[in-house]
């Protein structure tokens, strides 16, 4: 497991653009986050804070795609620098103006939502120019869903150490300065100068042409609910526990098992479709989230968010590779970044509905949104078992591609070709 890990990270520019991107999405992993707890800190209520996160999310959702098709028609300087800095300079509003004028309020999370720059579709984009052969490049896509839970593990804990040594507004500050650093080292590197996407069919829907890939995109709206639920749920259980430091330790839990299951996933070959696979994941998945709804004591209620985080990792990594065998050629960033709008609606929706949960009935009710959102993802995967079928042809994927809808194939998975 380790020497697979290590020799892609030995690879030129590879651990640079994987901390580079980590880094760069801090301030989208942790803003929900930072927005509540800023909310709550300004005196605006569970609902207020639910809704102003759920903006974000939403305005994310809508610049995703749009900047990652930008991506792809321009290349990654000219979008994901400006982005950054401009996604930081809502922030900065936010963290400047307060509470005290609430159409500015949602005016910044707006800006800052819609500029996020789509980094992360970005890196899946350079994997094959860095890497050699396709079983480096798919191990790479389990390596990122093992080191972004990394970072939803530092995260919570970085900004709460941030709120409790300074306050919420030098949290949103600071988390939004380290990510423009992240971008800037991205983008300022050779494989993201130099890379160009792919020859695309003109089509307005661009990536979402694809059966397949609607179909993914529709559970993992669901997985995002069930995560942005737990944003919020977190916040009342820790309140209800009379310490702010629970939620950290709620977030960096979930976000710790979630690296366990996704080092553990990335250990192994896996044969057959992922798409099978991840019906599979997905209702373990669901599975996790369910006993969130007891609220025990805080010892048990840890180990069982470490447990409902076990495979989130694994779920992430094996619809990476759905989506590059279903996403049309030529909208590699543009499709990763549907990916991220999807988890970004359903996160807010989670939001949304996780405040009211908390205040019309009790800190298990939120919890339940999250079981909810398990069995949706499940239920939707099972539903739609025919248009997100394995690709009928699997040749194998020509290194330094961009992506091909019946190319992807994760290591040890047979094509029936010989090279």
């Amino acid at each position: 497991m380790a020497a697979g890990y290590l020799e892609i990270l030995r690879a030129r520019h590879a651990a640079r653009l994987l901390t580079g991107t980590l880094v760069g999405r801090l301030p989208n992993g942790t803003a929900h986050i930072a927005i509540v707890l800023f909310t709550r800190a300004e005196g605006g209520s569970y609902t207020l804070a639910g809704v102003l996160a759920a903006a974000y999310g939403l305005a994310t959702a809508v610049g995703q795609p749009l900047l990652g098709r930008a991506v792809d028609l321009y290349g990654q300087p000219r979008v994901q620098l400006p982005a950054a800095v401009v996604s930081a300079l809502g922030m900065t509003l936010l963290a400047v103006t307060g509470l005290s004028s609430l159409p500015l309020a949602y005016l910044a999370v707006i800006i800052a939502g819609v500029a996020t720059p789509p980094l992360e579709g970005g890196l899946r984009a350079l994997w094959p120019s860095v890497l050699k052969g396709e079983g480096q490049v798919h191990r790479a896509y389990a390596l990122d869903a093992v080191a972004q839970e990394i970072m939803f593990t530092v995260g919570p804990l970085l900004v709460t150490l941030l709120v409790s040594l300074w306050s919420p507004a030098a949290a949103l500050l600071v988390i939004n300065a380290i990510g423009v650093l992240g971008a800037l080292s991205v983008v300022l590197s050779e494989p993201s100068r130099t890379w160009r996407s792919a020859p695309r069919e003109a089509h307005w829907l661009g990536a979402l042409r694809s059966p397949g890939l609607l179909a993914l995109l529709g559970a993992f709206f669901f997985v995002g609910l069930a995560l942005g639920s737990i944003t919020v749920a977190g916040v009342a259980y820790a309140d209800d526990h009379g310490r702010e430091s629970v939620y950290g330790w709620l977030m960096a839990a979930l976000g710790l098992g979630a690296l366990i299951g996704g080092l553990g996933y990335g250990a192994r070959q896996w044969a057959g479709p992922p798409e099978k696979r991840l019906r599979v994941i997905v209702g373990l998945l669901a599975l996790g989230y369910l006993p969130l709804t007891l609220t025990p004591s805080v010892p048990v209620m840890t180990a069982l968010a470490a447990l409902a985080g076990v495979f989130l990792a694994p779920a992430i990594a094996c619809s990476f590779i759905v989506v590059d065998r279903h996403a049309p050629r030529g909208t590699v960033t543009e499709a990763f970044s549907w990916l991220v709008t999807t988890f970004g609606v359903g996160a807010a929706a989670g939001t949304a509905v996780a405040g009211p949960a908390v205040e019309l009935g009790s800190t298990a009710w939120s919890f339940a949104v999250a079981g909810a959102g398990g069995v949706a993802a499940l239920a939707v995967l099972l539903a739609t078992g025919n248009v997100l079928a394995p690709p009928s042809r699997t040749p194998a994927v020509v290194t330094g591609s961009e992506n091909d809808r019946n190319g992807a194939v994760e290591p040890g998975f047979s094509s029936g070709h010989k090279a």
